[in-house]
C-alpha cells in the first residue's frame, strides 16, 4: 500500500512540474486517501495486537 503513495506522489510532483495542476491535485488526494487508509489499518492491527496480547505458545 506504501507503493501506491509513493506511486501517486511521483506523479503528483511530475505533473506539478510540468504544470499540469489538475492531474497533480487528483494525484496528491489519492495519495493522501491510501496513506489515510494504511495509518487507519496500522492502527486497528496494533489495538488488535495489543488486546489479544502474546497468548501462549504453539503446541509443537
Amino acid at each position: 500500500m506504501i507503493q501506491f503513495v509513493v506511486l501517486f506522489l511521483a506523479v503528483a510532483v511530475i505533473a506539478g512540474l510540468l504544470g499540469f495542476s489538475g492531474v497533480a491535485f487528483v494525484s496528491v488526494e489519492m495519495a493522501r486517501m491510501v496513506f489515510f487508509i494504511f495509518l487507519a489499518l496500522f492502527a486497528l492491527s496494533f489495538i488488535a495486537y495489543l488486546v489479544r496480547g502474546k497468548g501462549k505458545p504453539p503446541l509443537r
